[in-house]
């Protein structure tokens, strides 16, 4: 699955911590789901999507490894 986690924080100027933070997850959390090595569970997804305002499939698309 591919996001767009780091370029929303970014937009908002939150470092991983901030965002950790506003998730009640740990930085590293924060690190493995912008690298794509950690899939969100869905509640997780959709406080992301809480967080920054949209949509899930706004923020998380599915990969090409994903796609059959």
């Amino acid at each position: 699955m591919e996001n767009r986690l780091k370029e929303l924080r970014a937009e908002r100027g939150w470092s991983q911590a901030d965002l950790a933070e506003r998730l009640d997850v740990s930085r590293q959390t924060v690190n493995a789901l912008e690298r794509g090595k950690y899939d969100p569970s869905l509640p997780l997804a959709f406080r992301i999507a809480r967080v920054f305002g949209r949509p899930i499939e706004a923020i998380f698309t599915p990969g090409q490894e994903d796609e059959t």
